[in-house]
């Protein structure tokens, strides 16, 4: 997929860029999505798609590398934020093999982690059925993305 990087903020009112994610957005805590807003959307965006990573995790399948841990779609443009534990959108396959969020928990002395929470503008609403993989919805949404960017965190267990 090709990366359409935008002027589009993301901020999260939980954790500042590239700053620890409090515990109870993990699988040590709570276990809930975090609070996350986004602002100057390309032209033309009728609709979102979000996205946590985690490319420091020491897993490669299907020929990709790291951990999904939420996959989040069917958001309409309207939309510019995300309450915590968000209802919103429909969920989709993390690697957790549940659908939904699934918050951090790296193995125990891996160091730290960055967690990349991908917001995606596209030119079109979606309508994908639930429970579909990152892959798959990238697949779906690639002709349609108009820009993305990113808030990263972080999160260490020792």
């Amino acid at each position: 997929m090709a990366f359409a990087f935008s002027t589009m903020q993301v901020t999260s009112s939980a954790f500042e860029d590239r700053q620890a994610i409090p515990v109870k957005y993990t699988g040590e805590g709570d276990d809930l999505s975090p609070p996350l807003a986004w602002e100057n959307p390309p032209e033309g965006t009728k609709g979102y798609a979000v996205i946590c990573h985690d490319p420091d995790a020491p897993l490669v399948q299907h020929g990709s590398y790291g951990f999904v841990h939420w996959v989040l779609y069917d958001l309409p443009g309207s939309t510019t934020s995300l309450k915590e534990a968000t209802a919103a959108g429909t969920r989709g396959r993390n690697d957790f093999n549940r659908n939904g969020y699934g918050g951090p928990m790296p193995p125990e002395g891996h160091g730290l982690h960055q967690y990349y929470f991908w917001v995606l503008a596209l030119d079109k609403p979606t309508a994908l059925p639930e429970g579909i993989s990152m892959d798959e919805l990238l697949k779906q949404v690639e002709p349609h993305l108009l820009g993305m960017n990113r808030l990263i965190g972080t999160y260490r267990r020792d």
